[in-house]
């Protein structure tokens, strides 16, 4: 990820869905594009990823709980693999 903002919302009331909603309206606002992926904690998701919008949701462990790590996924141009 190249751009990306860390979000935090720890309130247990909140789907993941609603937060992973907010942070990228924030995001679109803050930085003029759409976000496409968020990395949150393995302990919030129940599997193993998952879309909610435009927005891929994929666990990374290194992500404190509480927190969403949303932005702009990095994409190797077309024929640079």
């Amino acid at each position: 990820m190249n751009t990306g903002m860390l979000w935090f919302d720890n309130d247990p009331k909140t789907a993941l869905d609603q937060k992973v909603e907010e942070a990228a309206n924030y995001f679109r606002k803050k930085y003029g594009q759409a976000p496409d992926l968020c990395l949150v904690h393995p302990s919030m998701l129940a599997e193993a990823q998952y879309q909610t919008g435009q927005v891929t949701v994929r666990p990374w462990r290194t992500v404190t709980p509480g927190h969403l790590w949303i932005g702009v996924d990095e994409k190797l141009p077309v024929g640079a693999d």
